[in-house]
């Protein structure tokens, strides 16, 4: 997952609206988003190479969603798969906080990561690059491959088209994915150096990215309204096409 935007007790019908997408070479074997075989508990997509997910959530209402941070001069390619981490907590029985301070012991064996969690006791988010366990407070959150509240072109942008849309009152799923089908570049002089390149960072700045050999795999909206009903929807692009995955669920 590489872009993370967030309303968080902003809006009256839905306390919790994250939309998300996740950029990925097109050539990983990937499953779209289903209730897992192996833990029926647990619905998302599912990386096949190492078997974890980026965004996944539970029957009982629980979810985690995780972001790379670039650094690729610090990548280490004997680290654990940090995919292991969002089905780690999904099949955990421990709370978010407890879940993320357990794993600040440990952090360090993986390269960089973010590691949004929800759980019925709120949102928590850490980052093995800041080593400080987050409750986030209500308001419009974004997340790229940089610490929470970054401000990335990408990000400011993804969160202020989010605040414009969830302040403005009643809105569509396809207003959501319009916002992260955006493929609009900001100029050079507002790009992160992030040690890959400008060419590399021009093609990574936009919302939605599209490229011959790696893009946006997948965008996903989730969403749990007053009542504690849960939507997720994916919608994956293949070969120009877009199909769509829902599951609803009532939170115990």
């Amino acid at each position: 997952m590489c872009l993370l935007l967030l309303a968080y007790q902003v809006h009256p019908r839905y306390p919790l609206l994250l939309a998300a997408n996740r950029d990925e070479f097109y050539d990983r074997p990937t499953a779209g988003a289903a209730y897992w075989e192996d833990s029926p508990q647990i619905f998302g997509g599912r990386d096949l190479v190492h078997g974890g997910t980026w965004l996944g959530i539970t029957r009982g209402g629980r979810f985690a969603a995780l972001t790379n941070y670039r650094e690729p001069l610090a990548a280490r390619k004997d680290a654990p798969s940090r995919g292991g981490l969002v089905s780690g907590f999904l099949t955990s029985d421990k709370g978010a906080e407890a879940y993320l301070e357990r794993l600040r012991q440990e952090a360090a064996d993986y390269n960089g990561f973010n590691l949004l969690l929800g759980d019925p006791e709120g949102l928590y988010c850490f980052s093995n690059k800041s080593d400080q366990v987050v409750r986030l407070a209500p308001g419009i959150h974004g997340m790229s491959n940089h610490l929470l509240d970054t401000p990335w072109p990408k990000v400011v942008r993804g969160r202020d088209a989010l605040a414009r849309l969830v302040t403005g009152g009643d809105f569509s799923r396809e207003e959501l994915f319009a916002i992260l089908a955006d493929r609009t570049r900001p100029p050079d002089e507002l790009l992160p150096d992030t040690g890959v390149g400008l060419e590399l960072e021009r093609l990574l700045s936009s919302i939605f990215i599209a490229s011959g050999r790696y893009g946006t795999r997948s965008s996903t909206l989730l969403l749990i309204d007053a009542h504690g009903e849960l939507t997720f929807v994916e919608r994956s692009f293949k070969g120009g096409e877009a199909h769509d995955a829902e599951v609803h669920l009532v939170m115990a």
